[in-house]
């Protein structure tokens, strides 16, 4: 296919072309992700549910109108499937570890593979970028969304409100207390490594 543009590109998947929608999912695929990844917090469910959000697309597409660009569009539909999803996990019931299994032969302990990694996988880098995600992932949903969008994936303010169908104070608003949340929790980290 020719490179073409994305409003080609989307005028043609409208009209059920598979090729033009593949490039569509092609310019947008890292993005999406990295949304759900941090909404999520771990690879498996990020990608599943970039997934889910290309499906919800491809079923959609003939309703987008460009009333906001196509990028706002779809992280709207990304921010939304992984809002769905976490009020879904937080309805469902925890297990302990620590809770016994009870069998015709007796008791088991539940056993957890350890998905840590090792010391010497574990880079200095590595570990702060996972404690920085943990800060991130430890945020209510509309915190942890304006984070990613404003700081990690560079949007506007006006883009942000767009994609999380707020006004402009209230994104500005939840910006400034995320922000503070984070650096409260870092301090918090300092203080105890003295």
């Amino acid at each position: 296919m020719l490179a073409l543009d994305e409003k080609e590109l989307i005028s043609l998947s409208q009209k059920g072309d598979i090729d033009a929608f593949e490039e569509l999912v092609a310019r947008y695929e890292r993005k999406v992700y990295t949304i759900a990844y941090r909404y999520m917090g771990n690879p498996e469910d990020a990608s599943d549910l970039a997934q889910e959000t290309f499906l919800k697309v491809f079923k959609s597409i003939d309703k987008f109108r460009g009333e906001s660009s196509f990028s706002t569009w779809i992280y709207r539909i990304t921010a939304n499937i992984c809002k769905d999803e976490l009020r879904k996990i937080k309805r469902k019931p925890q297990t302990s570890l620590d809770q016994e299994i009870w069998l015709d032969e007796g008791s088991v302990i539940r056993q957890v593979v350890d998905e840590k990694p090792t010391p010497d996988e574990a880079f200095e880098q590595k570990e702060l970028w996972n404690y920085l995600q943990d800060l991130i992932a430890n945020l209510s949903p509309e915190y942890r969304m304006v984070i990613v969008l404003r700081d990690i994936n560079g949007y506007s303010y006006e883009e942000i409100a767009q994609i999380t169908e707020t006004s402009l104070g209230t994104v500005k608003s939840r910006l400034n207390r995320a922000r503070k949340a984070l650096s409260e929790q870092i301090n918090l980290l300092k203080g105890g490594i003295k």
